[in-house]
């Protein structure tokens, strides 16, 4: 902890325990102690850590071809940008990489400009990255405020409330981007009918429909990318934590009219798409096909959604797949989230009542049951003191 706070700032504020390796659904730190890791990276490590595909895929890369820069292509790139085509189950697809989610939505912020408008229409509480673009994006006023001014012509109205977000929506707009389920505010799931109302609204007024999929994407909700049970297609969507299983790797994934938008020399950069990154972005993709690992994400998260619900203290379990938000009885998150990682387990509380899990996708029965008693004897005693 000394050391943290003589060499970085404060922006993290200093960290309580220091991992220095991970196998699996599992992290050691430096005294030795294992934990069950129920964050992965924020929403990360799909496959879990060390996982052997992406350990030989990025080991062979690393010896063979580091970086080159966007001036010149390179085998990987190209394999990865027509596989997520192939995802999005349109060839109109055209992709941009880059190395993380800010990036990829202050790409989708710079493309919709290219439509010559320049108003957007975001949601409360939603988060979509910290760069200034981003944040100007982001609808939490406790990111947002001392940064201020930010970008100007963004709107932000209650997430989930389609009548707000018909009435925000005008001739002017540029693009609407919204979460399938927003992560940061605490996992909260929109009504069923929101993205197709959404999709409807955009059509009409011309605006582009931006999916942020950073967190939901990748398989966390079971899905590819965690828009689809909604019958819509949007305009651009963007990637990253689980695309790079754990190398910064971000994705924006622009279709349709939309694809076209960019030419030669709008963006770039440096890092993205880089041979090693997407070499862990290829291998991530072709073992959660091999290991038909979305149909462990829906039986392990129904396992998790139903006996989460039964412990007594949690008053509401919400989510997909392997993306979980729990309210709290009482306002003891930060006591749990303790309280776990005493008892061996890592977790996140984005809120005073509030909990977030993000396990790997690959997550076995067993330590999802292990999980589950580990958080029922650490909230029934942050209850009882």
């Amino acid at each position: 902890m000394k050391r943290w706070q003589k060499a970085l700032l404060n922006n993290y504020g200093t960290p309580s325990i220091e991992l220095v390796s991970g196998k699996g659904s599992f992290v050691t730190d430096i005294d030795g102690k294992s934990y069950l890791d129920f964050l992965a990276g924020i929403a990360t490590n799909v496959l879990g850590h060390a996982h052997p595909a992406v350990v030989k895929a990025v080991t062979k890369q690393v010896a063979t071809l580091g970086h080159v820069s966007n001036f010149y292509a390179h085998p990987n790139g190209l394999e990865l940008a027509e596989k997520l085509q192939k995802i999005t189950g349109d060839k109109s697809a055209r992709i941009f990489f880059c190395n993380s989610g800010a990036e990829a939505n202050e790409a989708a912020l710079k493309l919709s400009r290219k439509t010559g408008k320049y108003k957007i229409v975001a949601t409360q509480e939603a988060f979509h990255g910290r760069t200034m673009g981003a944040l100007s994006l982001t609808g939490q006023p406790s990111k947002r405020n001392p940064f201020k001014p930010l970008l100007k012509g963004v709107k932000h109205v209650p997430f989930g409330d389609s009548l707000a977000m018909k009435r925000a929506i005008s001739k002017k707009t540029a693009m609407v981007i919204v979460e399938p389920i927003m992560g940061e505010a605490g996992v909260i799931v929109p009504p069923a009918d929101y993205l197709k109302n959404l999709r409807e609204y955009c059509d009409r007024s011309g605006a582009l429909l931006v999916i942020d999929c950073v967190q939901t994407g990748m398989g966390r909700t079971g899905d590819w990318f965690g828009y689809e049970y909604s019958g819509i297609k949007p305009d651009v969507i963007t990637l990253a934590k689980g695309l790079g299983g754990g190398l910064p790797l971000g994705a924006m994934i622009a279709i349709g009219s939309a694809a076209q938008l960019f030419e030669a020399g709008d963006h770039g950069t440096t890092f993205g798409g880089n041979p090693i990154a997407t070499a862990a972005g290829l291998a991530v993709i072709s073992t959660i096909e091999k290991e038909k690992i979305l149909d462990n994400v829906d039986a392990v998260g129904e396992y998790l959604l139903t006996e989460l619900a039964l412990i007594p203290g949690v008053i509401e379990v919400r989510g997909a797949g392997l993306l979980i938000g729990l309210t709290l009885e009482k306002p003891v998150a930060k006591a749990v989230l303790k309280k776990c990682q005493e008892l061996g387990s890592l977790i996140n509380a984005p809120g005073e009542s509030v909990i977030r899990l993000a396990p790997a996708l690959n997550l076995s029965m067993k330590n999802a049951e292990k999980f589950v008693k580990i958080f029922t004897q650490a909230l029934q005693e942050v209850s009882h003191v």
